[in-house]
């Protein structure tokens, strides 16, 4: 569903992404992972078409219609509640009204739909950013660090909305720095330092290649192994 190959991206004289190579399988969830400023959010840029890559090529086998995408700035309309900020997106999309109750429902956010955006918990904002994502039901869904600074319960059903997707057809390419999330996630992560991919596979295949156990620490210990840093 997603390839990239021997991507580069430059700004200015600085190279932020090296010979990025990797594929994503339909219905898998795949993982990025690495540190703040590893290029993680530019390679989403790029197979979202908001970046030109400088080098290599991509293909993605869904329209832009097809494909949902979760970033940091989540973009939401703060004077508007909950409800009118998906009734926006579901014009857009030319999709029924009732599809902004679904979604609204299935992040548990039923109950502050009339709240508007300003007085939300940024836990809150991240599950309606995820709604919006998903309210059109696409086939490949972009989600950059989605739980990146919630706590563990609003974490954990994010995490289980996520697992649902997948079962349901999506594919999801989603980054993160957590180590524990990429495990509990992912069927295949790739590990990112530098804008280089210094390794991928499985999480229990990356531990097996280099001789660790198979438990969330010690595939972190894996990354600082190649990288020589810490994830957080």
């Amino acid at each position: 569903m997603i390839q990239m190959n021997n991507i580069v991206k430059r700004f200015g004289a600085q190279t932020v992404l090296t010979d990025v190579t990797f594929k994503v399988k339909e219905k898998e969830i795949f993982g990025m992972l690495g540190p703040s400023g590893a290029g993680k959010t530019t390679i989403i840029n790029i197979l979202t078409n908001q970046l030109e890559a400088d080098g290599g090529n991509y293909s993605i086998g869904a329209s832009p219609f097809e494909t949902g995408l979760m970033l940091d700035e989540d973009g939401l309309y703060i004077r508007l509640n909950c409800l009118e900020n998906l009734n926006v997106f579901a014009d857009i999309y030319g999709i029924p009204r009732e599809k902004s109750v679904a979604a609204i429902k299935s992040v548990g956010l039923f109950d502050a739909a009339k709240k508007t955006v300003n007085t939300l918990s940024k836990g809150m904002r991240q599950r309606l950013a995820l709604a919006r994502a998903i309210l059109h039901e696409p086939k490949i869904l972009f989600l950059d660090e989605p739980t990146g600074g919630l706590d563990p319960a609003t974490a954990r059903g994010i995490h289980k909305l996520i697992l649902d997707l997948c079962a349901n057809g999506a594919t999801v390419f989603l980054t993160t720095h957590n180590m524990e999330e990429a495990v509990k996630l992912c069927d295949k992560v790739a590990l990112l330092h530098k804008g280089k991919i210094v390794e991928q596979g499985s999480p229990a295949e990356i531990c097996e290649r280099h001789n660790a156990i198979k438990t969330v620490p010690d595939l972190e210990s894996v990354f600082i192994k190649l990288t020589g840093v810490e994830l957080e």
